[in-house]
């Protein structure tokens, strides 16, 4: 029987190449969006095409309520989630003092809580099989504090700590628990707001070109494979030897 996985953020960049990846992988993949629906669509014939069933939940991952819906539908479609991949996140830049509570709540939500309501919706479908992966993403957040990005600076750091606690609790379940740190990631065309910061970090990557969604997305292949079974709490970096 083939295994599922439910990939937050998967329309377009990472999500998308993780999405590709884990569907050649044997995954049968459940996709999510915020609002979206067409880029969903798009890797979802995608999914297909590489010969696994691909469902759509479109949902905002930082609110509790949707989670549980698209849980319950993915559940529903496929009886269990073997496999969750945290990928979604928004990084806004804004100094401190600016910060509206709004500001910083959306966020944490977004960044942290829904690692937590997703793990918690999903992880006793794991337990009760004996086997699972989950997947976090911190970033160069988790290590280094930004100027004008300290909720997702505080939010990754926390993603770094759940991920730790999941390792501890759930190993012993056969669920391993584990965060990536990707490094500077060739950004999507249609991407302009963060493209040229992304290009000028090409003189810190020692290996001498960015990132591809898809190095990226062969480390998640990795973990969440039988393969992986033996790595748990860690935080990967995945970055060609940029200093951190």
């Amino acid at each position: 029987m083939a295994k599922t996985v439910f990939i937050s953020g998967s329309g377009r960049n990472i999500g998308r190449a993780i999405a590709v990846r884990l569907a050649r992988d044997g995954f049968n993949v459940v996709l999510n969006g915020s609002h979206d629906r067409a880029a969903c669509e798009r890797v979802a014939r995608e999914v297909e095409d590489a010969g696994s069933e691909a469902m759509i939940a479109i949902g905002d991952v930082g609110k509790s309520a949707d989670v549980r819906a698209m849980a319950a539908s993915a559940l529903e479609r496929f009886g269990r989630i073997d496999a969750l991949v945290n990928n979604a996140a928004i990084r806004p830049q804004k100094k401190l003092l600016e910060m509206t509570d709004e500001d910083w709540d959306r966020v944490i939500s977004v960044d942290l809580n829904a690692a937590f309501y997703l793990s918690r919706a999903f992880l006793p479908g794991m337990v009760e099989a004996g086997w699972g992966r989950i997947v976090n993403f911190a970033g160069m957040n988790a290590i280094h504090g930004y100027a004008g990005r300290a909720p997702v600076s505080a939010a990754k750091h926390g993603v770094w700590g759940l991920t730790k606690a999941l390792a501890k609790e759930f190993g012993p379940e056969g669920v391993t628990a584990n965060v990536i740190s990707p490094g500077p990631i060739r950004p999507d065309e249609s991407d302009h707001e963060h493209a040229e910061h992304i290009r000028s970090q090409l003189s810190r990557i020692p290996v001498g070109r960015l990132g591809e969604a898809e190095d990226i997305a062969a480390m998640v292949s990795l973990l969440c494979g039988n393969e992986g079974g033996f790595v748990n709490g860690q935080m990967l970096a995945v970055n060609g030897g940029t200093e951190t």
